[in-house]
């Protein structure tokens, strides 16, 4: 009894000692923009989603969990490993895609902190620079050990959407009842957000950053079951969470007939149905997930870039050490803080580009992921089973389609906010030209 207790106790500090990576990685997946789908589904087709969360931890699992192995395997990271063995001009490229999305991205989590801010009455002009402050001073002045525990703590700050969605006290043998039988409609609309919900559960930067992650940590091979179990968790946790999201607007916004399109809508339509600390919680969760993310996006960005173009990279580094690492992570909170303190700015556009190039980027990272893990040279007996192959290849031809699915349904949505009609052949020549140069994005 006694040697099982501590094998028991040896085990679990083992694991705290791993943990990090995968459940940091997955739950910054619920960032502003992922709360706001979230919200909409909740609102606009009630508990009708929450079935397909199942299949949403499952593709995040098996996605997620190569990354860890070849991290723990290669001690490399996703873009140095691109790098080496498809060559720098193909790397080249896919850093700047990854380098426009992210940036788009990052401008979307300070979009966030603005709307947080107006809900609790503060300026924006007040706490989108206080934030992007602290962002950066945790990474330039912390420790890869400093920073991983801030961003552990920050994990379970999402625990304010989990007591939303009971203070909202939901029938929860429906809610249990919509998770295991799909409540499946034909129509447009439900299909289009089936396709967003899953389509924002695995993002390109998610790849680079867990590996890059895995590598800074220094996990070894013998502990891989421990890193293995730190991405389930993770997985299950993000998810959860959403669920939880949607239950809270589902019972009370949709219940109503409350229509609202982002998470600051919805914020404000609890307080009235659900009350005063539902309000406040939900907000809170908000701003949480959006300064999370502000690190986040600009470190991934930092880490796959530098590791692409060889150059040094960590958050143990100083500044000195690593000055094209700090400088591009520095450039990217200055520019997407900077662009929303401008008066007058219009997200929508900012917002369909990085989701447009999220779909882009997406299917090649998945599939130069499958070539390197089935890699002998370069994983050993670590390449993947028949059983596992035939499960990541359905998943990434899976993502891989709901990837172009999105891309095809932002650049329809993209050319609708212009007024284009897709039969004015000179318009949508027109709204083409400005998608590809990015040109006057905050005039529409």
């Amino acid at each position: 009894m006694k040697k099982e207790l501590r094998r028991f106790w040896r085990n679990t500090l083992i694991f705290l000692s791993v943990m990090g990576p995968g459940i940091i990685t997955a739950n910054v997946d619920n960032d502003a923009g992922g709360i706001t789908t979230y919200s909409v589904a909740g609102a606009h087709f009630g508990y009708s989603l929450i079935w397909s969360f199942i299949p949403i931890i499952v593709a995040l699992v098996i996605i997620q969990e190569m990354c860890s192995r070849m991290a723990v395997v290669t001690g490399k990271g996703l873009a140095d490993l691109i790098r080496e063995e498809f060559g720098v001009r193909v790397t080249f490229y896919a850093m700047m895609v990854l380098i426009l999305s992210n940036l788009f991205n990052t401008i979307s989590e300070f979009a966030g902190i603005a709307a947080s801010a107006e809900l609790f009455g503060i300026s924006k002009y007040i706490l989108v620079p206080l934030c992007a402050l602290f962002v950066w001073w945790l990474i330039v002045k912390g420790t890869y050990k400093s920073v991983e525990k801030v961003f552990l703590l920050a994990c379970l700050f999402y625990v304010s959407y989990i007591i939303s969605g009971f203070l909202s006290k939901p029938d929860w043998n429906e809610v249990v009842t919509s998770s295991i039988k799909p409540a499946f409609q034909f129509n447009k609309a439900y299909l289009m957000m089936l396709i967003g919900v899953i389509g924002t559960t695995i993002a390109p930067w998610m790849q680079f950053y867990q590996q890059s992650s895995v590598v800074e940590k220094e996990i070894k091979l013998k502990n891989y079951k421990y890193s293995r179990l730190d991405v389930i968790i993770g997985a299950f946790v993000v998810n959860i969470i959403a669920v939880f999201i949607v239950v809270v607007c589902a019972n009370t916004l949709f219940k109503h007939g409350i229509r609202i399109e982002s998470a600051k809508e919805a914020a404000l339509a609890l307080r009235p149905l659900a009350g005063q600390y539902c309000f406040y919680l939900f907000a809170f969760g908000l701003l949480n997930a959006s300064v999370f993310s502000a690190c986040i996006l600009p470190l991934s960005t930092a880490y796959s870039v530098c590791e692409g173009m060889g150059w040094e990279v960590g958050v143990n580094r100083r500044f000195r050490e690593a000055p094209q690492f700090y400088a591009l992570y520095t450039a990217i909170i200055v520019i997407g803080a900077g662009i929303i303190l401008l008066p007058n700015v219009k997200l929508i556009p900012i917002m369909l580009i990085s989701q447009a190039t999220n779909g882009m980027l997406l299917p090649f990272v998945l599939i130069f992921m499958l070539l390197l893990v089935n890699n002998r040279r370069l994983m050993g007996k670590y390449t993947n089973s028949k059983i596992y192959n035939a499960l990541s290849i359905s998943t990434v031809i899976l993502m891989i389609g709901l990837s172009l699915g999105l891309l095809a349904a932002y650049f329809i949505e993209f050319a609708q906010t212009t007024y284009v009609s897709a039969k004015n052949i000179g318009g949508l020549a027109n709204v083409l030209w400005r998608a590809l140069t990015f040109r006057k994005l905050w005039a529409y």
